[in-house]
């Protein structure tokens, strides 16, 4: 019998870890749970472990803990359950695990995301965060351990698929010319812009296309999100921001492009769902059953696509400017728009003083050189405390 492929789901309670067990399940004669993490919703993460038995778990606090302990010690499961950000990187780098599905949510999956890349395993990456914020340390630590880093965003798996398979040796060097990004351009896309001050986070969560959760449907209706993922795209496929283009395409079915010297253009289509690049990072080099239906392309119909529209979502512009800033720029960016969006979500803010926020971060202070990961830990602080004392002057 061949062996089972090991597989440690970071952030298991959240859609793309739900997806990812969804895609495991369909193929129990290839892969088993090793381990399942989730940060509030708990009694999801119990359900979970009872369905696929992992040897470990993880939750952030060790009450949590003994009290998951207990009710799986109950329900007559060897499950281990750990806590706390070492607990995470335990499981990461786990000498039996095969491969990491890292898709906890923010600056707190940065650190098992780096401690499996250290290990050398398949990382599936989902958490563009860990990117953004230390991506001269994230690329040293694959090439150095020799990890394969696998793109789960759509857009960044729908680049993997149309590069050639050496595109590391240079982007010049095998003939690309641009990278198109796409964008759906979230709920907002149309809306007039003096109406943008007065939308609600209910109006903001409720994306056209996709299923997500509340902090990353914000950042589509502000298409910061598209910004964070220009940032990883330069540093996963070593592209200057310059060779990164983004493209609004409403229907979400040409999920990223890339441009050749040629005149060729590859593009990689399917329906909007997030099992697609899931069960392709999980295969590679292989193909398996996804789950999602053929994309039908004649109930489509038609595909649109128009520029970025900076006036009315300035924090692509201020990712742009913190991607060629370089240095500590993209970990600011991050730190303050977490901020910002939570502030939004508790009705804090208007809409748009996201991006008012952000900027103000930015331009107080000058981008550092990443030395070490202290210094982009220091340069999230900074910006987090940055953004309290933007919040207390209102």
């Amino acid at each position: 019998m061949s062996h089972l492929q090991q597989i440690t789901v970071l952030g298991a309670t959240g859609s793309i870890g739900l997806n990812t067990l969804d895609v495991i399940a369909r193929h129990p004669e290839r892969y088993q749970v090793f381990a399942l993490s989730g940060f509030s919703r708990l009694a999801e993460l119990e359900a979970l472990c009872m369905i696929y038995r992992p040897r470990f778990a993880v939750v952030p606090q060790a009450l949590q803990a003994r009290h998951l302990q207990q009710g799986l010690h109950a329900a007559g499961l060897s499950t281990q359950v750990l806590h706390g950000p070492e607990g995470l990187c335990q499981v990461a780098a786990h000498p039996d695990v095969d491969a990491v599905m890292a898709a906890i949510v923010g600056a707190a999956g940065l650190a098992p995301t780096l401690a499996a890349v250290e290990a050398g395993k398949k990382v599936l990456l989902a958490n563009k965060e860990a990117l953004v914020m230390s991506g001269a340390l994230f690329m040293q630590a694959v090439r150095r351990s020799g990890a394969v880093l696998l793109p789960i965003d759509s857009e960044h798996n729908a680049i993997f698929q149309c590069l050639p398979g050496d595109y590391a040796r240079g982007l010049k060097q095998v003939g690309v010319r641009r990278i198109l990004l796409t964008a759906s351009g979230g709920p907002f896309r149309e809306m007039p812009l003096d109406e943008l001050h007065a939308v609600t986070p209910e109006q903001a969560c409720a994306h056209p296309n996709w299923s997500m959760g509340r902090k990353i449907s914000v950042d589509s209706a502000s298409m910061m999100n598209k910004g964070l993922e220009l940032i990883e795209a330069c540093w996963l496929f070593d592209a200057t921001a310059e060779q990164v283009e983004v493209l609004v395409h409403p229907q979400s079915v040409i999920h990223s492009l890339v441009d050749y010297v040629d005149g060729s253009v590859l593009a990689q289509l399917g329906n909007p769902d997030m099992r697609t690049p899931i069960s392709h990072a999980l295969a590679w080099p292989e193909r398996i059953d996804s789950g999602v239906a053929p994309l039908d392309l004649f109930a489509i119909a038609r595909l649109d696509f128009q520029a970025p529209d900076e006036q009315r979502f300035p924090c692509l512009r201020l990712a742009r400017e913190a991607a060629q800033a370089g240095g500590t720029a993209p970990v600011m960016l991050n730190a303050a728009n977490e901020v910002a969006v939570a502030a939004f979500l508790e009705r804090r803010i208007r809409f748009t003083e996201i991006a008012s926020m952000i900027a103000d971060v930015l331009h107080t202070e000058p981008a550092l050189a990443v030395e070490s990961l202290d210094t982009v830990l220091e340069a999230d602080a900074r910006a987090r405390d940055l953004a309290e004392q933007w919040l207390n002057r209102r």
